[in-house]
């Protein structure tokens, strides 16, 4: 089996897309890389992590907050099917960071499939395992169907105001961005590009991301929503930038800190 983002690397034009498609950062100052992960202010933490979601699922979905220690833990349990977290590890990566912050949560299907691949990453390196042993550990369990493709069809919301993350495929890049690009996943396993006529970002139109068993189609949102997302978040992106000056919109990319 492919790994969760073996389709990647097909997607080098994404930097194109987040150019044409996001409000990114400008100014600030980079973490470092390998640096040890600190807990968000937990009330912060919940309140980013379900702004992923629109506002009417907010109240009935379970959110886990990152202890660095442990990984990921509930701290409440709802009662419509998704599950939100803000994402501090890219498992495919070469080195781990700790500026990575990315706002998603999954519905019912995808909290038990997708989802836990999050979870167990968050674990092992809590536990001090390196980068280069979790990525061979995540790729062995997706070889071993420990990882399975949804069952059915659902999505994944990412309507967050912000987010901080990379914005190329290529695992060898480094740079890391805070930028604005509110968008949806949709499970699409096994589907192409080719199946949906999907043309290469950037694109208004659908696309497809990590293709293989765990492949997604994702839809950004329009302008006017998304500046509707940012207008109606101006107090959470306003306490984010508050709390750490990489989280601000007008924060500079970030490549790798030595």
């Amino acid at each position: 089996m492919k790994t969760f983002f073996a389709g990647l690397l097909g997607f080098v034009a994404i930097y194109a897309l987040t150019v044409a498609a996001a409000k990114i950062c400008r100014a600030g100052t980079p973490e470092t890389a390998n640096a040890a992960l600190e807990a968000m202010p937990r009330d912060l933490e919940m309140k980013f992590a379900l702004s992923a979601l629109p506002p009417q699922l907010r109240d009935q979905a379970s959110v886990y907050v990152l202890n660095p220690g442990k990984g990921y833990v509930s701290v409440r349990t709802g009662t419509n099917g998704f599950t939100c977290i803000v994402e501090r590890t890219e498992w495919m990566r070469e080195d781990f960071r700790n500026d990575i912050y990315t706002p998603l949560c999954y519905d019912a299907e995808g909290t038990k499939n997708q989802l836990k691949v999050y979870m167990d990453v968050a674990e092992l390196r809590a536990k001090g395992m390196s980068a280069a042993k979790i990525k061979m550990e995540i790729e062995r369990r997706f070889k071993d169907n420990i990882y399975k493709a949804p069952a059915r069809a659902g999505l994944s919301y990412m309507v967050a105001p912000i987010m901080r993350t990379y914005p190329s495929p290529l695992p060898t890049d480094k740079m890391v961005v805070t930028m604005s690009m509110p968008h949806i996943m949709y499970y699409a396993p096994g589907l192409s590009a080719g199946d949906i006529g999907a043309t290469r970002p950037p694109s208004p139109y659908p696309f497809i991301l990590e293709q293989g068993p765990q492949g997604y189609m994702i839809q950004l949102i329009g302008e006017t929503e998304s500046a509707r997302i940012l207008s109606d978040n101006k107090d959470l992106v306003s306490e984010l930038c508050s709390y750490k000056n990489i989280l601000c919109l007008n924060a500079p990319p970030a490549g790798h800190a030595h």
